[in-house]
C-alpha cells in the first residue's frame, strides 16, 4: 500500500468517513479534575504509544511521520497484526531527553517533530507486535496529570504556539508547575468542516 493510500485509508478511520465532526475512533480513558472554559485539567492512566520522529517543519514531516505509523497499524510489524486506529493524533517538537537530574531539563533538537498515535486501551509493551520501520519505536507513558485547551479550526503550528501560550500563562496563574513542552492532539482528518475540528493542546503538569 502506498504512502497515500494509507494516509487516505487511515484518516477515513480516524474521521468514522464523516467531515461533520462525528467520530467513532476510541479515545485514552481520562478523568477531568479541573476545568474552566475551554481548559481542563486531566488525569491520563498509563498508556503505550507508537511514535516517530521526522526533522522539518510541523507541516512538512506531518505526511510522512503519519504514513510510517499508519503503516505500523496496518500491518507493517512483525507479526503482520492490523491495529484499530485510536485518536487523537498527538505531534511535538522533537526533544533531547537527559538523564534524571534536578533541575529537569528538556531542549528542543533541531528542527524535527515527533508524531504519536496511542495504542489501544489495555495494550502492552509484550502483546503489541513490533514495527518493521526502525524510526517507529514503542514507548510506555506512565500514568500522568495533563493540562489541556480546546480549540476548533486547523492544527497548525500557529496554532499550536498560541494555544499553548494561553495555556501556559494559565497554569501559571493557578500554581502548576509545567513539565513537558506544548503538543498538539488532533481528533479529526485535514477534510472535516473546520469550525467542527476538535484540536487540543497539552502540556503534562506536576
Amino acid at each position: 500500500m502506498s504512502a497515500w493510500s494509507l494516509l487516505l485509508v487511515t484518516s477515513l478511520m480516524l474521521a468514522g468517513c464523516s467531515v461533520l465532526g462525528r467520530r467513532t475512533s476510541a479515545e485514552p480513558p481520562y478523568k477531568v479534575v479541573a476545568e474552566e472554559g475551554e481548559i481542563e485539567i486531566r488525569h491520563y492512566e498509563a498508556m503505550i504509544v507508537a511514535e516517530t520522529v521526522v526533522e522539518g517543519g510541523y507541516g512538512q514531516s506531518s505526511g510522512t511521520a503519519f504514513s510510517r505509523l499508519a503503516g505500523y497499524i496496518f500491518g507493517k510489524n512483525r507479526s503482520q497484526q492490523k491495529l484499530p486506529m485510536t485518536a487523537p493524533v498527538l505531534q511535538e517538537a522533537a526533544s533531547e531527553k537527559l538523564p534524571m537530574t534536578a533541575p529537569v531539563i528538556q531542549e528542543k533538537q533541531g528542527t524535527g517533530w515527533v508524531m504519536a498515535f496511542v495504542m489501544p486501551e489495555g495494550s502492552t509493551m509484550e502483546s503489541l507486535p513490533l514495527p518493521l520501520d526502525p524510526a517507529v519505536t514503542l514507548r510506555a507513558i506512565p500514568a500522568k496529570k495533563v493540562g489541556v485547551i480546546r480549540y476548533s479550526g486547523l492544527h497548525s503550528e500557529s496554532n499550536l504556539k498560541s494555544y499553548a501560550a494561553k495555556l501556559t500563562l494559565w497554569l501559571q496563574q493557578k500554581g502548576y508547575r509545567t513539565l513537558s513542552q506544548p503538543r498538539t492532539a488532533s481528533y479529526d482528518p485535514p477534510w472535516t468542516i473546520p469550525f467542527l475540528r476538535r484540536n487540543e493542546v497539552q502540556i503534562d503538569i506536576e
